[in-house]
C-alpha cells in the first residue's frame, strides 16, 4: 500500500492525530500535558465503553439475513411481511437467560430466540425461546423467577437450592423445567435448535377476520444437543463456543436456516377450547392444530461491529405491524410494556434511532428531544395540527387486532377449564415424546442438578414435583439423589 493511500488515525471528530503510541509530554521524561485532547478522548471513551447488560439474556450472539415467504398465508393475515413471495431483511439474536455477559455458552439454560423483521410497514419483532412454553403464566412472578436463577445477594454465587425452591413452589413451571432438564437444555449450537415465540398472537386478514397463531421456527440443520459432560468440558475449553460456532459457520458459507411454521386456531374456538390457549405454560396439540408452513429464515451475514449491531439491538414484542396483534396472554401483555422500558433504561430514550434498530420504512413521528437524538425534528411537533404534519389513517390501518373482555377487577390465575393442570403436559412429554435414552439422560441431569446444594425441605418438594410429572421418573430421581 502506497504511503499516500494508507488510512490514517483520527480523533472521533475526524481530526488527524500525530501518534498512536505516545502522549504529549514536557520533554521525553516530563509530565503529560492536559491539552493532549487525543489522550483525553482515548481515556474518557474507554471509561464509557460499556453499556448496562440486559437483565436476563445478557450473554448472546447474533447475525443478519432474510426471511422469504414460501407459502401463501394471506387468507389468515394481511401483514406485508407474510405476503406471497415477500423477502424481508432480518436480524436474529440468540442468548442464554440467566448467565451474565461473560458466562459460558454451554450452561444448562433456556436459549433466547429473538428476531427483528425490517418490514415495509415498520419493524416487526418476535421475542421467544428455544422452547414452546415458559416457567410461569403471570408477569407478577417474572422478576422473582429471574432473581431465583441469578446470584445470591450474600455470596454472589448461583444457587440450585434457590432455583428449585422457586420451581417447586410454582407447579406451573413443570412443563418448562422438564424440557430444560432434558436434551434441549443444552443445544449443540444455536444452529441446532428450534425457536418459538411461545406466546399466542392474533392474525387479521384483509377481510378483518381474526385468527390465533403460534410460531415455530424449525431448524433445517436438525436438532442436536450436548450432554452434561460435553457441556461442562466445553464451558472450560471454549466458553464462547456457541458464539464462535455461529460466526464460523456463516464465514464458511454454511448459512443456517429455519423453516417457519404456524399453528392456527379460529378466533371463536379459543373461548371453548379444553384448556386456556393463552396460557404460556402449555402447548397446543398438533393433532388439534397442525403446522402450516410460512417461509424460511436464513442467516448470511455476521455483524461488522458486535457492540453496535448486537449489544445495542433492541427487540420488543410491542413492535407489531398491521395484520398482527397481541392476544390475552398475560405474560405477552406485560412484555408489551416491559421490553421497551428496559431499552429506554439501558440504551436511552432514542434507542430506535441506533442504526441496528432503525426501521427500513419511513418514520413520521411526533417524538422529539431527549438524549442522543439523531433525527432532525421539524415543526409542527404536535397533533392535531393544521400545518401539514402527519395524520393517523384509521381507514387504511384500522385497530382490528382486538378482542373483548369483561369482568370484575381481580388477581387470579386463568379460569380453570376441563384439561387445565400443571403437570399433565410435562408427563405426556416424558412418557410419550421421550424415548428410553432421553428419559435416562433426563434422570441423570436432574439428579446431578439436585445434588449440587439443594437442601431440605426443598429437596423433598423436588421429589414430589417430579412424581407429579411422572411417578416412575420421580422415584428414579429420588433414588439417584439418595444413592
Amino acid at each position: 500500500m502506497a504511503k499516500d493511500d494508507q488510512t490514517f488515525t483520527t480523533t472521533d471528530a475526524g481530526i488527524p492525530v500525530a501518534s498512536d503510541e505516545y502522549s504529549l509530554t514536557v520533554g521525553p521524561d516530563g509530565p503529560i500535558l492536559l491539552q493532549d485532547h487525543y489522550l483525553n478522548e482515548q481515556m474518557a471513551n474507554f471509561n464509557r465503553e460499556m453499556i448496562p447488560d440486559r437483565q436476563p439474556h445478557a450473554k448472546g450472539s447474533g447475525a443478519f439475513g432474510h426471511f422469504e415467504v414460501t407459502r401463501d398465508v394471506s387468507a389468515y393475515t394481511r401483514a406485508a411481511v407474510f405476503q406471497p413471495g415477500t423477502k424481508t431483511e432480518v436480524l436474529a439474536r440468540f442468548s442464554t437467560v440467566a448467565g451474565e455477559a461473560g458466562s459460558p455458552d454451554t450452561w444448562r439454560d433456556v436459549r433466547g430466540f429473538a428476531l427483528k423483521f425490517y418490514t415495509t410497514e415498520g419493524n416487526y419483532d418476535m421475542v421467544g425461546n428455544n422452547t414452546p412454553v415458559f416457567f410461569i403464566r403471570d408477569p407478577m412472578k417474572f422478576q422473582h423467577f429471574i432473581h431465583s436463577q441469578k446470584r445470591r445477594a450474600d455470596t454472589g454465587l448461583r444457587c440450585h437450592d434457590m432455583q428449585w425452591d422457586f420451581w417447586t413452589l410454582s407447579p406451573e413451571s413443570a412443563h418448562q423445567v422438564t424440557i430444560l432438564m432434558g436434551d434441549r437444555g443444552v443445544p449443540k449450537s444455536y444452529r441446532h435448535m428450534n425457536g418459538y415465540t411461545s406466546h399466542t398472537y392474533m392474525w387479521v386478514n384483509a377481510k378483518g377476520e381474526r385468527f390465533w397463531v403460534k410460531y415455530h421456527f424449525e431448524t433445517d440443520q436438525g436438532i442436536d444437543f450436548l450432554t452434561d459432560e460435553e457441556a461442562d468440558r466445553m464451558a472450560g475449553e471454549d466458553p464462547d463456543y456457541h458464539r464462535r460456532d455461529l460466526s464460523d459457520a456463516i464465514k464458511r458459507g454454511e448459512h443456517p436456516s429455519w423453516t417457519l411454521k404456524v399453528q392456527i386456531m379460529p378466533f371463536e374456538e379459543a373461548k371453548t377450547y379444553r384448556f386456556n390457549p393463552f396460557d404460556l405454560t402449555k402447548v397446543w396439540p398438533h393433532s388439534d392444530y397442525p403446522l402450516h408452513e410460512v417461509g424460511r429464515l436464513t442467516l448470511s451475514r455476521n455483524p461488522a461491529d458486535f457492540h453496535a449491531e448486537i449489544e445495542q439491538a433492541a427487540f420488543e414484542p410491542n413492535n407489531l405491524v398491521p395484520g398482527i396483534g397481541p392476544s390475552p396472554d398475560k405474560m405477552l401483555l406485560a412484555r408489551l410494556v416491559s421490553y421497551a422500558d428496559a431499552h429506554r433504561a439501558r440504551l436511552g430514550v432514542n434507542y430506535k434511532q441506533i442504526p441496528v434498530n432503525r426501521p427500513k420504512s419511513p418514520v413520521h413521528s411526533y417524538s422529539k428531544g431527549g438524549r442522543m437524538r439523531i433525527d432532525n425534528v421539524t415543526d409542527p411537533v404536535y397533533a392535531p395540527n393544521s400545518k401539514g404534519g402527519p395524520q393517523a389513517d384509521g381507514k387504511r390501518y384500522p385497530e382490528d387486532a382486538i378482542w373483548s373482555a369483561s369482568g370484575d377487577f381481580i388477581r387470579a390465575a386463568y379460569t380453570k377449564r376441563k384439561d387445565d393442570d400443571d403437570f399433565g403436559q410435562a408427563g405426556t412429554l416424558v412418557r410419550e415424546v421421550m424415548d428410553d435414552a432421553q428419559r435416562d439422560r433426563l434422570v441423570s441431569n436432574v439428579v446431578g442438578h439436585l445434588k449440587k446444594g439443594v437442601t431440605e425441605p426443598v429437596l423433598a418438594r423436588a421429589f414430589d414435583y417430579w412424581k407429579n410429572i411422572d411417578k416412575e421418573i420421580g422415584e428414579r430421581i429420588e433414588k439417584g439423589v439418595k444413592a
